[in-house]
């Protein structure tokens, strides 16, 4: 197998070799449990392929315009949600640098309390309220999941590679 690029793609395939599933107890940093959980179950390639839960408020991204960004845009300063928000759907990619240290790009799904839908990019700060129950895959055949910056986005990006088997 090669990494297939064109002038729109980067692609790599793989298998999916492994799956865990975990819970994550009220007070946990969501971004900070994830990251744990897959550093202890020794994956640095996969998907997150469900996750849900309730959080005690939330902290995420959206891309916003920022003049001086090499696009003309990027993420500005976090949003916040407060009080008990519903974790409707977690996803994410589980990477790695090219010093292997693993990289967590995650995207949530919430309603507030009035069922009214807000979602993003997870950052830091996000605490689980009654529980987040989590299933991830590990990825194998020779999909190198990386990320890395991409200076003429100004922001970090997916860049899967083809390895061996």
């Amino acid at each position: 197998m090669s990494t297939n690029t064109t002038d729109f793609l980067e692609l790599a395939k793989g298998t999916l070799t492994r799956v865990i599933a975990f819970r994550l107890k009220p007070g946990t940093d969501l971004l900070l449990g994830l990251e744990a959980a897959v550093k202890e179950a020794g994956i640095n390639n996969g998907v997150i392929v469900s996750g849900i839960g309730s959080l005690d408020g939330v902290r995420y991204c959206n891309p916003v315009e920022i003049e001086d960004a090499p696009a003309g845009y990027g993420y500005g300063e976090p949003l916040i949600l407060t009080g008990p928000i519903e974790l409707v759907g977690l996803s994410g990619i589980i990477c790695h640098d090219s010093d292997g240290v693993t990289n967590l790009h995650v995207h949530v799904s919430l309603s507030d309390r009035y069922g009214v839908g807000h979602g993003g990019h997870l950052v830091e700060g996000t605490k689980v309220l009654l529980t987040t129950d989590v299933v991830v895959a590990e990825l194998g055949g020779g999909i190198i999941m990386s990320r890395a910056f991409d200076p003429s986005l100004g922001v970090p990006c997916f860049a899967p590679k083809q390895g061996e088997e």
